[in-house]
């Protein structure tokens, strides 16, 4: 299953921006089969906020662990926020 982060906006901040991207895509985990990978697509966002990120990304590493393929993560916003919910939920993200 792929999720483009952009569909929600090329600016991703706040808090409960990102709870409420997380809340309304949440129904459509359940046709993700049991052994199927999850990507999440950056392509095409500017800024990504730690605070959307923990909101949007935190779940679902918590929930699909290395299921779990991030790409298109080059932007700068991006990587930064990545790396401190990497040191935040000491756990690593899967990026391709």
């Amino acid at each position: 299953m792929n999720i483009s982060l952009v569909k929600f906006g090329t600016t991703l901040t706040s808090r409960q921006l990102g709870k409420e991207a997380y809340l309304a895509f949440r129904p459509n985990l359940s046709a993700l089969s049991g052994e199927e990978q999850l990507f999440v697509d950056f392509e095409g966002v500017i800024t990504f906020s730690p605070s959307w990120g923990d909101e949007f990304l935190t779940p679902l590493m918590k929930e699909y662990g290395k299921r779990l393929i991030l790409q298109n993560t080059d932007n700068i916003s991006v990587r930064a926020t990545l790396e401190l919910l990497e040191e935040i939920n000491k756990s690593k993200f899967t990026i391709i």
